[in-house]
C-alpha cells in the first residue's frame, strides 16, 4: 500500500511546474468556487499532515520522548538529531571533521557583489517576512539553540509584547487602544522613555528620538520593522474605533481583547493571501478559509521546529544600501534609525520600500552586517546535530545524487565538494543557501517543500481557525468578522496612512523601477 501511495503521489517538481504554469487552467479553477475550495482543502491537509503532530523529537534526544510533546521550552525537530556515536558529524557520509565555520561563511556565504532577487521581490516583502516571523522564532539563548521561550505560533506577540506585563505597558487602557504619540502629524508608538519597562535591544549609542517602545524588542533595529510596528499599532486602534461604534456599551478590556483577535485574523489572512501567494508564485489563488477544515480531521496545535527557524534565516534579502525617496543610505546609516520613517512619513517610506529590489536567497549573498548570523547558524546547526541537507530531501522523496544537481553554479558545486566531500555530507543551512532556484520562484525546492508544511500547519492551527472560534461573535459581530475576511496588505496600509492617495504597496517592484540589467526572463508577470 505504501508503495502504491508513493507511485500515485505527484513528484514535487512536477506539481510545482503545474502550479506556476498553465495560467488558463488555473483561471478556470479559481473562478469555480467548488473546485478552488476543494483544492484549497487538499493543500491545507497535504501540507499540514507532513508535520508530526504531536512532535516526536527534541534536540536533546535522537529518539522519541515525552519531553518532545510536553516540554514546550524545546523547539521540535523535523528529523531527529544525528546520534553522537556516528562515524561522521553528518552520520555515515561526509568528512570526519567539518570545515571551519568561518571558512564556510567566507567561501559560501560572503557577498562580494549584491545579487538582486530574480523575481523582483521588494524590500516591503523582505521586512514583512522579518516582522512576521519574530512572533514565533524566539530562541532562548541562555539555554541554547534547541530551546525557545515563545508560544509556538501566530500569537501576535510581535505587536502586543512578549507577556502580559509588556502588553499592559503598551496599552492606554482607554477605548481598548494602544499608546501613541503624534509626530509630524502622524501617530507613532510612544518613545521608550515615556513607557519605562518595555524591553528593547539597542547596540551602541542610539539617540532617544530613535528609541520607541514596541511589541518586539528587536524592532527598533531596522526602520522597515518600525514601519510595520507603526502600521499594526494604527490598525489595532482603528479596529477598536470600529468596534466602539457598534458596541458603545463595551468597556476597554473587551474592546482591546476583541481587537487583538481581529488583528490576529487579519495577520493570517494577509500572510496566506498576499505573502504566501507571492512566495509560491502559483497561478492557483491560495485562500484563508478556516471553515474548509471544520469537517476534516485536524489538530489545532502547533510546535515550531528548529529546522524551520534555521530555514527562515533570509538575511540575504537585505541589500547593502537603501533608497528612500531618492536618498541612498548605506546600511550602517540605516540601522537603528527609526526616525527616518518619521522624517519621510509612512507614505513615502512605504512607497520607497515597494520600489527597491531585495537580495536573492542564494550562496555568496550575505552582506557584511549579517555574516555573523550565518556563522551562528552554522555553529548552532552543529550543536543541534542537524542531519545533512540531503537527508531532508530524502525524507520528502526527492534526494540529490551529485553536487551538480544541488546547484547550477559550477564554482559553488566545486566549493561544496571540497568542503564536504559527499553530497550526503553537506550541512543543512549550507545546502539550503546553495540550492538552485526553482522554476519561477524565489527559493530552492527544499525551502518550499519543507517550509510550506511548517507554515500551513502553524497558520491554520491557530485557535481562531477552530470551529468554536471561527464565527462572527468572536470578532465582535459581522463588522469585526468582515474586517478579518476582507483584510489585505493594501487595505492594511491604505487605511492607516494619512492622505487621500495611497502609496505603492507591493511585494513586487514595478517594471519602471527595475534596471534593464535586472529584467526577469522567466517571471509569471509578462511585464517583467
Amino acid at each position: 500500500m505504501q508503495r502504491l501511495r508513493r507511485l500515485l503521489k505527484p513528484n514535487p517538481e512536477t506539481l510545482h511546474h503545474l502550479l506556476v504554469n498553465y495560467k488558463w487552467l488555473w483561471s478556470i479553477i479559481n473562478s469555480v468556487t467548488f473546485l478552488s475550495d476543494s483544492l484549497m482543502t487538499f493543500v491545507y491537509l497535504l501540507r499540514s499532515n507532513a508535520v508530526d503532530s504531536p512532535p516526536l523529537y527534541t534536540s536533546a534526544h535522537e529518539y522519541i520522548t515525552l519531553e518532545a510533546s510536553y516540554n514546550l521550552s524545546y523547539y521540535a525537530r523535523g528529523l531527529p538529531a544525528v546520534p553522537t556515536d556516528c562515524p561522521t558529524p553528518m552520520g555515515i557520509k561526509g568528512k570526519r571533521v567539518l570545515p571551519d565555520p568561518k571558512i564556510v561563511v567566507e567561501r559560501l556565504f560572503k557577498r562580494t557583489v549584491f545579487k538582486p532577487e530574480p523575481m523582483h521581490s521588494s524590500l516591503l516583502l523582505a521586512y514583512f517576512a522579518q516582522h512576521f516571523i519574530h512572533q514565533f522564532f524566539k530562541t532562548d539563548h541562555q539555554k541554547g539553540p534547541g530551546f525557545q521561550w515563545g508560544g509556538h505560533g501566530v500569537d501576535v506577540s510581535h505587536v502586543y509584547g512578549k507577556n502580559k506585563h509588556v502588553e499592559n505597558l503598551l496599552r492606554s487602557f482607554q477605548d481598548g487602544k494602544l499608546k501613541t504619540q503624534v509626530l509630524n502629524n502622524e501617530e507613532y508608538p510612544p518613545y521608550q522613555a515615556d513607557v519605562p519597562g518595555v524591553p528593547m535591544t539597542w547596540m551602541g549609542q542610539v539617540a532617544d528620538n530613535n528609541k520607541f517602545a514596541l511589541g518586539h524588542q528587536f524592532f527598533g533595529m531596522m526602520p522597515g520593522l518600525f514601519l510595520y510596528a507603526t502600521i499594526w499599532m494604527r490598525e489595532h486602534n482603528r479596529v477598536c474605533d470600529e468596534l466602539r461604534r457598534v458596541h458603545p456599551e463595551w468597556d476597554d478590556e473587551r474592546l482591546f481583547q476583541t481587537g487583538k483577535l481581529i488583528i490576529q485574523g487579519e495577520t493570517i489572512k494577509i500572510v496566506i493571501e498576499d505573502y504566501v501567494q507571492h512566495l509560491s508564485n502559483y497561478h492557483f489563488l491560495v485562500t484563508f478559509k478556516p471553515e474548509l477544515l471544520h469537517t476534516e480531521v485536524f489538530q489545532y496545535q502547533n510546535r515550531i521546529a528548529a529546522e524551520f527557524d534555521h530555514m527562515y534565516r533570509w538575511h540575504p534579502l537585505m541589500p547593502d544600501e537603501f533608497n528612500i525617496s531618492g536618498v541612498v543610505y548605506p546600511i550602517m546609516e540605516f540601522i537603528f534609525k527609526s526616525d527616518l520613517v518619521v522624517k519621510y512619513g509612512t507614505k513615502v517610506f512605504t512607497d520607497s520600500l515597494s520600489r527597491q529590489i531585495a537580495g536573492q536567497m542564494t550562496a555568496r549573498n550575505h552582506g557584511f552586517l549579517t555574516q555573523s548570523v550565518a556563522l551562528d547558524t552554522i555553529e548552532n546547526g552543529r550543536k543541534l546535530r542537524f542531519q545533512p541537507y540531503n537527508n531532508y530531501r530524502k525524507n520528502l522523496d526527492f534526494p540529490h545524487t551529485k553536487f551538480s544537481e544541488l546547484t547550477d553554479d559550477p564554482e559553488v558545486a566545486a566549493t561544496l565538494e571540497e568542503l564536504y566531500g559527499d553530497i550526503d555530507g553537506v550541512e543543512f543551512y549550507a545546502g539550503l543557501l546553495s540550492e538552485k532556484r526553482r522554476e519561477n520562484n524565489m527559493f530552492g525546492a527544499l525551502v518550499i517543500e519543507m517550509g510550506g508544511p511548517f507554515s500551513v500547519k502553524g497558520l491554520m492551527s491557530t485557535p481562531i481557525c477552530s470551529p468554536r472560534y471561527w464565527k462572527p461573535s468572536t470578532f465582535g459581530g459581522d463588522v469585526g468578522f468582515n474586517i478579518v475576511k476582507t483584510a489585505s496588505l493594501e487595505k492594511l496600509f491604505c487605511k492607516n496612512i494619512p492622505g487621500d492617495e495611497c502609496p505603492l504597496i507591493s511585494f513586487v517592484v514595478p517594471p519602471e523601477n527595475i534596471p534593464s540589467s535586472e529584467k526577469c526572463e522567466n517571471c509569471k508577470n509578462d511585464e517583467l
